[in-house]
């Protein structure tokens, strides 16, 4: 027999191992009998990995899709329907990796997109506070900057002739008074000068410019007006000539060396967010550098047509790199501690400003800006790590399978020679990046598994055990109601918890690529990847076997390319054609549960050719262009949960 050929051999017997031991026991069909020193020949049955309903006494191919059959091995079990044993050989096969429960201080990323717009308390107008005629303009045009006390306009006013005359009688008599005059008279004349120079004053002269008309003891029918503080000229309304009222706008100055940061956040996020907290802000035009600035108020209103809520940050500006209208990408970072609470370290046991949170100081008192109290940050929502008692029971994210109803773990019950692994179900709380916060079900340091659940969910199902993902009692109403026969509905409900999993990946990729965040777009693909592995193909049939045959191949191959590669437009192209498949999916058997899925269009997608996607968002949130663009596009279809 030459080399090559016991090669193709030897391979034949690897693959033929690989697939009866990946979700079974060991491939022994002989049992030894120590005693009698006799060897007993096991009935062995053979089936089909990817139709376990095909059961046959001889080794053949499968009557429906023509692979090879392979062993169905027993003593895999425990008697125990929801356990499953596996020998190290197995695990290793079927790449089973487990992780500890345990407790730990989480991070929860919440990313958000906005603007930055003018600090709206540093905005002031310059308005005329008399009647008059602009005489000369002092700023020709936007953008000038300005100081505070520079000259922006010189008005003609009659009023202000009459004004400054009153102001230099009541002088004049002031000084002339002597001791012929009574002290009423002399406080009359006090009363008067006072009146004057107030007048004056709420005309819109400066003080200098009083003390100078009463020292020169000069008149003028001109009057300058000075700009209120130092900024930025953003708008002129009038041109030399125009005559003006009292309240007459006439320049806008903005003080850029702080702006305001307006933000969109979904109503999901809000649990993470608080007054205070420390954002990072991110522009296209200075790429790779961080912008810090603080929470200072977070909308008390739900925007109904976006599903968001507008926070507000500040932002210091000192070198005017930062420009009103810009875009930008803003990361919260939430520290988490026992039941999902926010913790912030720098704002333990501090009292900070009601309206100015870069106020902080250790004890109570006044606010130096808006003198209002200050309040205690624990009246914020933070707390801190000794108000908590101990960290949060946290799980990796992997370990969890989702069916849109449950959350399911494997969990290693026995570790020897041979592990047992045993489905359990679970109450979640809210994920915070890799993990999950764990309400009830599991224990500190009890071992789940975080690769290779789908396998061994696979495993239960093909020696017809009761999968975890599809329990008794979770069948559901049909998927488009009066679209199939009742028998399909029936078989459809079992079929949409299956994808449930598949769905659930899917939205997870698309808000990463939404996010321009490749890492988690690639997670998210391949935890598609372990989900459509995990669908059982009895649940087809007829012309639904061949539509899932045709849409898993042509997904798997997108997949790949999104887990396989370091490229974002790679990825994003490869995602609009999963999206497409996955739509079909969506059409034709609906989703379980009682979400809304939305599909959304973007015509500029793809050079113009348009793309199509699924969310569980109703705002558009456009996964090929991301941060660029993430509100191209419309919504075009919704679907219901069943």
């Amino acid at each position: 027999m030459n080399k090559l050929k016991r090669i193709g051999i030897l391979v034949g017997l690897a693959l033929t191992f690989y697939l009866g031991t990946q979700f079974g026991g060991e491939p022994t069909t002989l049992k030894h009998e120590s005693e009698s020193h006799t060897v007993v020949v096991e009935e062995v049955v053979w089936t089909c990995s990817m139709h376990p309903q095909i059961q046959m006494k001889e080794p053949g191919q499968c009557p429906v899709c023509g692979m090879d059959l392979i062993p169905l091995e027993s003593g895999s079990t425990t008697g125990n329907d929801r356990q499953l044993v596996m020998n190290e050989w197995n695990k290793k096969l079927a790449e089973i990796v487990t992780a500890p429960v345990e407790r730990k201080f989480v991070e929860a990323t919440v990313r958000m997109v906005g603007k930055l717009v003018y600090d709206e308390t540093k905005v002031k107008t310059i308005s005329s506070w008399v009647d008059g005629r602009i005489e000369r303009l002092y700023v020709d045009y936007t953008g000038i900057p300005v100081s505070k006390g520079d000259h922006l306009v010189e008005l003609y006013s009659p009023d202000l002739l009459t004004g400054q005359e009153e102001l230099i009688e009541a002088r004049r008599r002031v000084d002339a008074g002597g001791k012929e005059k009574s002290e009423f008279l002399r406080n009359s004349d006090l009363r008067s000068l006072e009146s004057a120079r107030e007048k004056l004053r709420l005309w819109g002269l400066s003080e200098s410019q009083v003390k100078a008309i009463e020292s020169n003891k000069k008149s003028s029918d001109r009057i300058l007006i000075e700009s209120p503080q130092s900024g930025i000229v953003i708008h002129k309304a009038l041109k030399e000539g125009d005559y003006v009222k009292t309240g007459t706008h006439i320049y806008t100055v903005a003080d850029l060396d702080s702006l305001w940061v307006k933000l969109d956040a979904y109503e999901s996020d809000l649990q993470w967010l608080h007054y205070g907290q420390d954002v990072a802000v991110e522009t296209e035009a200075y790429p790779g550098e961080i912008f810090h600035g603080l929470i200072s108020f977070i909308d008390p209103v739900l925007d109904d047509s976006t599903r968001t809520v507008k926070v507000r940050v500040n932002v210091e500006n000192g070198e005017e790199r930062l420009k009103p209208g810009m875009f930008v990408r803003a990361t919260v970072h939430a520290k988490l501690a026992q039941g999902g609470k926010v913790m912030n370290p720098k704002l333990a046991g501090k009292w900070i400003g009601p309206m100015h949170p870069e106020v902080i100081q250790d004890g109570p008192g006044k606010c130096p800006v808006c003198k209002m109290d200050l309040v205690k940050a624990e009246s914020l929502g933070y707390v801190s790590a000794e108000a908590t008692g101990e960290a949060p029971l946290v799980v990796p994210a992997t370990a969890v399978l989702r069916t849109g109803r449950r959350a399911v773990v494997y969990v290693e019950v026995e570790k020897a020679a041979d592990s047992i692994y045993e489905g359990r179900e679970i109450v979640l709380g809210a994920r915070a990046g890799d993990y999950y916060l764990v309400r009830s079900g599991l224990a500190e340091g009890e071992q789940v598994v975080v690769n290779g659940n789908f396998n061994i969910d696979s495993a239960l199902q093909i020696k017809a055990q009761p999968s975890m993902m599809s329990m008794e009692g979770d069948a559901l109403k049909s998927v488009h109601e009066g679209s199939h026969s009742d028998a399909a509905q029936d078989r459809y409900s079992d079929i949409r918890v299956a994808l449930a999993p598949i769905y659930a990946a899917y939205l997870d990729t698309q808000v990463a690529l939404a996010s321009d965040d490749l890492t988690a777009a690639q997670a998210g693909a391949k935890a598609m990847t372990q989900g459509l592995s995990s669908v059982k193909m009895e649940l087809f049939s007829g012309d639904d076997h061949m539509r899932w045959m045709k849409l898993k191949t042509a997904v798997g191959v997108d997949l790949k390319t999104i887990t396989g590669g370091e490229d974002m437009e790679a990825a994003r192209a490869a995602f609009g054609d999963a999206s497409t498949a996955v739509l079909e999916l969506e059409q034709h058997f609906g989703h379980a549960g009682g979400a809304v899925y939305y599909e959304a269009f973007c015509p500029m997608a793809f050079d113009g050719k348009g793309g199509r996607w699924l969310q569980a968002l109703e705002k558009v949130n456009n996964p090929f262009f991301g941060s660029d663009m993430l509100g191209c596009g419309s919504i075009e279809n919704t679907f219901a949960g069943h």
